[in-house]
């Protein structure tokens, strides 16, 4: 009997349980993968339940703002935190981890690592084997988040709560593997997050103490600058794999259903051209004209003036006014 066709006994609910949520303080995908049973293999729409519940208790800790209030100091620290870690998802995770649109030293490397973990959207490695693996078979069965094949909730956020495609194909990411302090954000990628919240409350504390007119605390700022801040972060990302799929217009013949949308880029610094991007995805620029809004590459370019990344690539003009443009 080969290992495909093994059937491997469901564990008692107990363990199963405890196994699931313990993969959220350590992911597995570096140490030794437990085997699919016979009902992972059969469906992979399956929702593992116990592992996606502090993904669902991010979302209930926002109405904890019916308790904490409002003040203008947690809902600035909010929008700085929403529009530092999108820039971190849309240009270090996205630009740089999955599509290499750039380079930076090994340290810059770690640090954009640290900035995209503290989005909660799992490690660099994980999060870029799925990106590439999407460009692969963008829009087609294999799409594991595409909405043409499996809908709107399933594209936006139901495929990384299945058992099935939580493990990410590490042989597209052969070339981030060989970085142990990549591997140890993968494993741990519950660290950085724990660490922003706690700083985000003890700032809430300090802040209370010292400028008490300003009318925050620990549990308001905790509750707005890392629940609601992250949710929204979440919700931001999600759109690109559900509706910018949908919605837009599309520039260039690509062979799937990605669209252009403004609206997508306002909210995530650029990404909505998603067009543009699967025509060409080695640019670090998604936004290919003057008037197509994308911070994220504006962004990077100021940081290249630093020397703290360079050599980012350009979207040629035959590749942009060429083959595939629709009139």
């Amino acid at each position: 009997m080969t290992p495909e066709n093994e059937i491997v006994v469901e564990p008692p609910a107990v363990e199963r349980v405890g196994r699931e949520l313990s993969r959220w303080f350590g992911n597995s995908d570096f140490a030794t993968r437990p085997k699919p049973t016979a009902l992972h293999r059969d469906s992979g729409r399956h929702v593992d339940w116990a592992r996606v519940l502090p993904f669902l208790l991010m979302h209930v800790a926002c109405l904890a703002v019916i308790w904490v209030g409002f003040s203008w100091v947690a809902l600035l620290v909010t929008l700085a935190l929403y529009l530092v870690r999108m820039f971190a998802i849309t240009g270090f995770y996205h630009r740089y981890f999955s599509h290499r649109t750039f380079k930076t030293s090994r340290a810059g490397q770690f640090i954009f690592g640290l900035l995209g973990a503290s989005a909660v959207q799992r490690g660099p490695i994980w999060w870029a084997a799925h990106h590439r693996h999407h460009h692969v078979y963008s829009d087609k069965p294999d799409d594991v988040h595409s909405p043409v094949q499996h809908g709107f909730f399933w594209s936006h956020m139901g495929w990384f709560m299945s058992h099935k495609h939580f493990a990410a194909d590490l042989s597209r990411v052969k070339d981030l593997l060989k970085y142990p302090e990549l591997r140890f954000l993968d494993r741990f990628d519950i660290a950085v997050p724990t660490l922003l919240g706690v700083g985000v409350f003890l700032l809430g504390v300090l802040l209370k103490h010292v400028a008490p007119g300003l009318g925050t605390s620990g549990w308001q700022m905790l509750v707005w600058g890392f629940f609601i801040s992250t949710v929204l972060v979440y919700h931001g990302t999600y759109t690109i794999n559900s509706l910018s799929h949908v919605f837009g217009r599309q520039r260039y013949k690509t062979g799937d259903a990605s669209r252009n949308n403004v609206w997508l880029a306002i909210i995530t610094l650029g990404e909505g051209w998603h067009n543009n991007h699967h025509h060409y995805p080695a640019s670090a620029r998604q936004g290919f004209y003057w008037w197509e809004f994308d911070i994220t590459f504006y962004l990077l370019k100021l940081m290249s003036f630093f020397g703290v990344i360079w050599d980012l690539k350009p979207v040629p003009a035959a590749v942009r006014e060429g083959a595939g443009k629709r009139l």
